[in-house]
């Protein structure tokens, strides 16, 4: 597959913007389901609804093409690195409070840069560091880090922030060669099947609306999953990643529109440095890409 990284860098950011948007709604709905359900049980509707929906929108042309794959090490070391972080994520929640856990974890689009640089051999040029350092500054200064945190906790948290930047790596690397249906057949197999060793101690029969929302949790990480691989089809790792700071300022909307949380000025202003440190880098590519055409 022809690789198309350069050719259309703004349709790669817009459909990663989405995409973390999308994923901010899943978190949502994880959050409120997490209240009576257990994680795993939650996590395995999700996978099989996208394995499902991947298995239609493939066909079997996305099997075939996935047995016959180089890449089937790479793609189940990718769904490996989703599960650690997931498992480090949640782990370091329970000793840390959300602002000192998102502020460590959103170190991850740093990582993504840096990585780029070195194994993507990618040109990473001063707008994305600065892009990714303002959106980093502005977590920073939305959550409010402070006061003790347990060592454990926090690089466990860390962890999961190198874990993720590893996967949007190979994310980078699979889509230059696999199709997005395979990535997410594979990576949501095995996760349903992580998720699935646990379910007889946690499993607990849904209601029909929260069967709903677990459903609907499916199709908003599916779709959510669909426009970021794409994106980065479309635009390098290094361009994209600063862009999922974005997914922080939905976090705080959906917060308010679900439970009515109010937000600081601490955190309106630290949302403007992300949205602003976003947008510019948005900028400056429409630019460059004005330039050479």
């Amino acid at each position: 597959m022809q690789d198309k990284s350069f050719n259309n860098p703004l349709k790669g950011l817009g459909f990663s913007a989405m995409g973390y948007g999308l994923f901010s709604l899943q978190d949502a709905v994880v959050k409120w389901l997490v209240e009576t359900y257990a994680v795993t049980q939650i996590l395995f509707i999700r996978s099989l609804v996208i394995v499902s929906v991947a298995g239609l929108v493939g066909g079997r042309g996305s099997v075939v093409a996935l047995a016959r794959s180089r890449n089937k090490v790479a793609l189940a070391t990718r769904a490996a690195l989703i599960l650690v972080a997931w498992l480090f994520y949640y782990s370091a929640a329970r000793n840390m409070g959300l602002a000192q856990l998102t502020s460590l974890y959103y170190a991850a689009p740093i990582v993504v840069v840096a990585l780029s640089a070195v194994i993507l051999k990618e040109k990473v040029g001063w707008p994305r560091w600065l892009a990714v350092t303002v959106g980093f500054c502005g977590v920073l200064l939305a959550a409010r880090p402070g006061g003790g945190v347990d060592p454990v906790s926090a690089g466990m948290a860390l962890l999961a922030a190198v874990c993720w930047a590893l996967n949007v790596i190979l994310v980078r690397l699979i889509s230059r060669s696999e199709s997005t249906s395979a990535q997410m057949l594979v990576s949501n197999t095995l996760f349903a099947l992580a998720c699935a060793l646990a379910l007889p101690w946690t499993w607990k029969n849904p209601d029909l609306f929260s069967l709903a929302l677990m459903l609907g949790l499916g199709a908003a990480g599916g779709l959510g999953q669909f426009l970021l691989y794409e994106g980065f089809r479309y635009a390098p790792a290094s361009m994209i990643a600063p862009i999922e700071y974005t997914g922080f300022v939905w976090a705080f909307i959906l917060g308010y529109m679900i439970w009515a949380d109010i937000p600081h000025l601490n955190v309106v202003a630290g949302a403007l440095l992300i949205v602003g440190g976003s947008l510019s880098l948005v900028l400056f590519e429409r630019r460059s890409a004005l330039r050479q055409a």
